[in-house]
């Protein structure tokens, strides 16, 4: 007579979980068991121990192959937010809080994660020497929201305005922008004071946030007025029309925070000075969870902080 398999006394559900995600991330039984340190007859008795538990096959095994059944897809989903909310608990628990170890993937805007924001992640991985950080450089559409569970991303930086409610977004700070252009673009003719003297001229877009109209405000009176633009160059990388505007491209709208070199060194002039276009939020983005582990609190705290001052 045979026995029901179930999972061994000293192994537990979460730890069954674990198994079943290091498996799916490695792409076999044998890559998982290297990583976790054990055997593959050991993750392959946790595997068929998960499958009973749940009732469902998990995973469809041949010699040369491996692939999640349409309810392994769904349970490795949801097994990675229950592994994420289970260690934020013990961590809570034991009072980890401030000695916070593990990896956190987080996704930033180009521009932000190589200058403005290093300095704040450098002082985080000083003060948590435990903690290792994927720190990926997107430049993604303006209102895209990252699949958290199924990218693996613990948080993102982005530049815009949220309008997805099913994340936690936590305004950091906001960048002002202003319109500039190189010396070489008015060499016989006076630089625009008014926002329309600007339609007049060659133009840059930055597609994730302008194309063919830029609205301008001015700071004293509030009048708004939209320049009507023809660009010349089109790109979703700011490093790239800063560029190319000190090279005479054209005019093109950047947050200040990038502009000051070039402005104090005379290579670009700031156009129609009394007009700026809308300031850009900054958000940081979580999903929403019952607890947060401390990695993720910790950092967010440390951008919370370090972003003003940045």
């Amino acid at each position: 007579m045979t026995t029901p398999l179930s999972a061994p006394p000293s192994v537990d559900r979460i730890e069954l979980m674990q198994t079943f995600v290091h498996i799916v991330e490695a792409g076999s039984l044998s890559a998982a068991a290297a990583q976790m340190g054990t055997t593959q007859p050991t993750v392959s008795r946790r595997l068929q121990a998960l499958e009973r538990s749940l009732g469902v096959r998990l995973l469809q095994r041949s010699t040369h192959a491996m692939k999640l059944t349409e309810d392994g897809e769904r349970c490795f989903d949801r097994a990675k937010e229950l592994i994420l909310s289970w260690s934020a608990f013990e961590a809570e628990l034991r009072g980890d809080g401030d000695h916070p170890e593990g990896r956190l993937r987080v996704v930033a805007p180009h521009v932000f994660g190589q200058q403005l924001l290093v300095g704040p992640l450098a002082a985080y991985l000083h003060r948590f020497p435990q903690m290792t950080v994927e720190w990926l450089l997107h430049d993604g559409p303006q209102d895209r929201t990252p699949d958290f569970i199924a990218e693996g991303v613990d948080c993102a930086i982005r530049v815009g305005e949220v309008t997805d409610p099913g994340v936690v977004a936590i305004r950091l700070s906001e960048v002002p922008r202003i319109a500039v252009g190189a010396p070489s673009l008015f060499k016989e003719a006076a630089q625009p004071m008014h926002a329309r003297d600007l339609e007049a001229l060659p133009w840059m877009a930055a597609r994730n946030f302008y194309r063919t109209e830029i609205a301008l405000t001015h700071e004293t009176t509030g009048e708004v007025y939209r320049v009507q633009i023809r660009p010349r160059m089109i790109t979703d990388s700011l490093n790239a029309l800063r560029s190319a505007a000190v090279l005479g491209v054209g005019v093109g709208v950047l947050s200040t925070w990038m502009l000051a070199e070039e402005l104090a060194a005379g290579r670009l002039l700031h156009l129609a000075p009394q007009w700026h276009a809308a300031a850009a939020p900054v958000y940081m983005l979580y999903p929403y969870a019952r607890f947060y582990p401390a990695k993720l609190r910790l950092f967010v705290d440390a951008m919370r902080t370090a972003f003003p001052a940045a």
